[in-house]
Order: structure tokens, then sequence, then C-alpha cells
């Protein structure tokens, strides 16, 4: 799903037309699985050590800002961060790192 969602934003990003229905959806994708994750990722019955689950709320939370800042000023460099956070934790989370 994080790569479903890096995928999305990048070919958002690849294609820029400015404000699209296309990036409100992509947008909307990310802060949904975004807050998904981080429910399981930080919620009470998580097996994660403690530093773990701060950081990826962190994390996190620097993803829900990021979504915010580029769906109040749209730019195509401000897609990137998310993109290489998606692919970096799906990357992760298939023990490819």
């Amino acid at each position: 799903m994080l790569l479903k969602a890096a995928s999305k934003l990048k070919a958002i990003q690849d294609s820029w037309d400015g404000r699209s229905p296309r990036l409100e959806e992509a947008l909307l994708y990310n802060r949904k699985l975004w807050s998904i994750f981080l429910d399981s990722v930080t919620g009470g019955d998580s097996q994660l050590p403690r530093e773990m689950r701060q950081n990826l709320a962190n994390l996190g939370i620097f993803v829900m800002n990021q979504t915010i800042a580029v769906m109040t000023e749209p730019k195509p460099d401000k897609l990137g961060a998310l993109i290489a956070i998606n692919r970096e934790i799906a990357s992760g989370l298939l023990g490819r790192a």
C-alpha cells in the first residue's frame, strides 16, 4: 500500500499540471494510509519498542504536515519527501533495507 501511494504521488509529480483532482485523491489516499499505519504502530497493543513507535509517530507527523503543505501550496518538489518516505518504509517492511 505504501508503494501504491508512492506510485500515485510519483505519477502526479512526473506529469505535473498544478492542482488537479488526481493530486487531491493521491494525497487523501496517502493521508488515510498513514493514519491507519500510525494507529497500528502506536496503539497500546503494538509490540514495537517504545523508541521505534516514537520515531514512527514523529515521521507520521511530518508526513501529515507535508501533506498539508502540498495541499496549501501545490508544487511538484514538495511531493519528493512523501514519495521517498513511503518507499523507504515499504522497503524496510519488505525486508529490503
